[in-house]
């Protein structure tokens, strides 16, 4: 029971504990208070909840517990006049409602506050991830690729500028909207790509932060529909998400796309994203986003891998190159080329980047290029590559795929 108790906890708190830390923060005005009080109420409901049961609405009993909590602490705290002020603030919501409801723009207003320019674009992307998107240090340090103490001294160093600075929580009026958009996009990004190929854990996909950036996404494009790049992100969002259920098999190990059971896509998902990328195509140049989901849909609409439009997706893949050119996004161009051209044509653009060390330590370089090799009847170096990627991975549902594949080309 102690075990489904914590599982069951576990989930809860990647579910609820954004929308939970945002509300207390909004009512705090302080960050670390705020995610102390929510991990308090956790810790509470890990007591509880195996004896009492699950409440009806576990985060309002989260948000609920969290406030308790935190009158307890500033009722200790009480000599201190903005402390009472707080305290007044929390008291006469726990007076309006016995239990205490989340607003809906809540997590919006915080996205906004941790994106502001008095902050660094890291430290605003990474604050972002940390309270709304509920992954941890460790995690947010493997996405910005930056040892563990690293981030944690970003995030303490942020969250001081925000309460040093007095950056308000709120939306911004619609003048500043534009300055701050290309932050939030990229938190919305990271997010759903922690979702969609998690960096730590046992399952390759979290489903539930990618169902937070999505909802994000679309409260976003609710404050701004005539911005195309908040268009293109959600499109991009929901034609990757049309797919989760198809990235794994019924033993929980990756599905390549071009392996994919396309009728089991989510049709519904597909036909909104496309619907949202024609609405985001008619705002004026494309950015890197609508780009990607271009992409995305060249994929979505192929009845079968076999007939997907390759060259069309290279075309796009030159366009993001000028827009937003990155070596990732040079993999993922040499990847269609060899689709088009043979293996041969991308592995020599894959072995270019190789040899540039920009992505040394990036493990889907070499299981590239090691796919490649194995296609072209090279197994020694594909072996090689696949170790290499192995070296590199952490996913363990990645590794097992990069493990099946090195088997096949050195049995040994």
């Amino acid at each position: 029971m102690a075990d489904a108790t914590r599982e069951l906890v576990e989930r809860v708190f990647r579910e609820e504990s954004g929308q939970a830390v945002a509300t207390l923060i909004r009512v705090l005005g302080d960050f670390d208070l705020a995610e102390e009080a929510v991990q308090e109420a956790f810790l509470v409901a890990m007591e509880r909840w195996g004896t009492a049961g699950v409440p009806e609405r576990p985060g309002a009993w989260i948000t609920t517990t969290a406030r308790n909590k935190a009158i307890d602490r500033l009722r200790r705290e009480r000599g201190l006049a903005l402390r009472r002020a707080t305290l007044a603030r929390l008291e006469a919501a726990r007076e309006q409602d016995t239990q205490m409801h989340t607003i809906s723009d809540d997590r919006l207003r915080l996205i906004f506050t941790c994106c502001h320019p008095a902050l660094s674009p890291e430290a605003r992307v990474a604050l972002t991830l940390r309270t709304l998107g509920g992954l941890t240090t460790p995690e947010i340090a493997r996405a910005f690729v930056v040892p563990e103490a690293t981030m944690a001294q970003r995030l303490v160093r942020a969250k001081r500028k925000i309460r040093d600075a007095a950056i308000p929580y709120r939306v911004p009026p619609d003048h500043l909207l534009p300055e701050r958009l290309g932050s939030v996009l990229a938190v919305l990004y990271l997010i759903f790509n922690e979702g969609y190929t998690a960096s730590a854990g046992d399952a390759l996909v979290r489903r539930e932060l990618c169902g937070e950036a999505v909802r994000l996404g679309q409260v976003l494009v609710e404050l701004m529909p005539d911005e195309g790049e908040a268009l293109g992100l959600l499109a991009l969002m929901l034609l990757h998400e049309a797919r989760l259920q198809t990235r794994v098999g019924p033993t929980g190990e990756l599905v390549l796309l071009d392996e994919q059971d396309r009728g089991r896509w989510d049709r519904a998902k597909i036909g909104e994203g496309i619907e949202l990328l024609d609405r985001a195509i008619r705002r004026g140049p494309p950015g890197p986003y609508r780009l990607q989901a271009c992409v995305a849909a060249l994929h979505a609409v192929a009845p079968t891998a076999a007939v997907t439009d390759w060259r069309r997706i290279i075309v796009l893949y030159d366009q993001l190159m000028r827009v937003a050119g990155s070596p990732v996004v040079a993999l993922n161009r040499a990847v269609a080329v060899a689709m088009v051209e043979g293996p041969d044509a991308g592995l020599a653009l894959m072995d270019e980047l190789a040899a540039s060390g920009e992505l040394s330590g990036y493990h889907l370089l070499h299981a590239g290029r090691a796919d490649l090799l194995r296609r072209m009847g090279r197994a020694p170096e594909a072996a090689a590559a696949y170790r290499r990627a192995l070296d590199l991975a952490d996913n363990p549902v990645e590794r097992a795929y990069l493990t099946r594949r090195l088997a096949e080309v050195d049995p040994g």
